[in-house]
């Protein structure tokens, strides 16, 4: 079994890719951060050289993570967001039919409800997805929490890290309720699909309590001793309560909200020695 990762330099793309690279043959590209020597260097949104990466490799199955996450990067660079979550995915699955490689696309919550332009490209970019004639699989996670070997990007984990390794009082938003996404859920899901042959779905992937960002750095940091402070944003935002039966319809790996805390502060004490102590 032979598995191509897109995005394997992100945070959600780091932790995929060391996930199953022991379990499979796993070839990863990068755009810009190389951050395992050993990627191939990839810009998806130029056909061209998306047709000739995936066809030398020739993957069984082609997981594309590779995109814009920011929803304020992408209000303010709406073209390029388009050329990269929609050109850059239909690039993609067009190389990936021509191998015929099934697809398992990495979406969002956001494209459940798709209010903003980054909602609004990953939803464009499903649509892609169920074009692959191979058979796909699409994951929605939300707003995701977890070790990734990638710690530099500015994603809601890697904010907790810093506050953690530079003993920096947090200060959080608790107006937002939310259901968090576990890392090591996603990569659990996605071995499970492969394994079980699953194909032609769209599933959400997160706990069922509903938390808010003051919620998990609290839960997260509390234990090493890090002070947080709640901070109410009266964010509008409406609240959603997604169905996650699919999990348990297909026989795939099912977190709680404690579960999910409790294997964060774990992975944060086998990645992070020296802090893990409390003062």
């Amino acid at each position: 079994m032979k598995i191509l990762i897109t995005g394997a330099s992100s945070y959600v793309g780091a932790e995929i890719y060391t996930y199953l690279k022991d379990k499979f043959e796993v070839v990863g590209t990068y755009n810009s951060n190389k951050l395992f020597e050993e990627l191939q260097q990839l810009d998806i949104t130029h056909k061209e050289d998306v047709e000739s990466v995936i066809s030398k490799a020739n993957p069984d199955y082609v997981i594309h993570i590779a995109a814009v996450a920011s929803g304020g990067w992408c209000d303010k660079n709406e073209d390029l967001t388009k050329d990269i979550n929609e050109k850059g995915t239909e690039n993609v699955v067009e190389a990936a039919n021509n191998v015929n490689a099934k697809v398992i696309y990495i979406s969002s919550f956001s494209a459940i409800y798709p209010t903003s332009l980054y909602g609004k490209t990953k939803l464009a970019g499903e649509e892609f997805v169920k074009k692959a004639k191979a058979g796909f699989n699409i994951l929605q996670p939300s707003l995701i929490m977890g070790y990734s070997p990638n710690t530099k990007n500015d994603r809601p984990f890697n904010r907790l890290l810093n506050n953690l390794l530079e003993k920096t009082p947090a200060v959080y938003d608790s107006s937002w309720k939310f259901q968090a996404t576990y890392l090591r859920h996603i990569s659990e899901i996605i071995l499970k699909i492969i394994e079980s042959n699953i194909s032609n779905q769209t599933i959400p992937i997160a706990v069922p309590e509903l938390t808010s960002r003051f919620k998990l750095a609290k839960d997260i940091l509390s234990p090493f001793g890090i002070e947080v402070t709640e901070e109410d944003q009266n964010k509008e935002t409406p609240v959603y309560s997604e169905d996650l039966s699919k999990l348990k319809e297909l026989g795939l790996p099912e977190y709680s909200y404690s579960e999910m805390i409790e294997n964060i502060i774990q992975e944060i004490k086998n990645n992070f020695p020296e802090p893990a102590t409390k003062e």
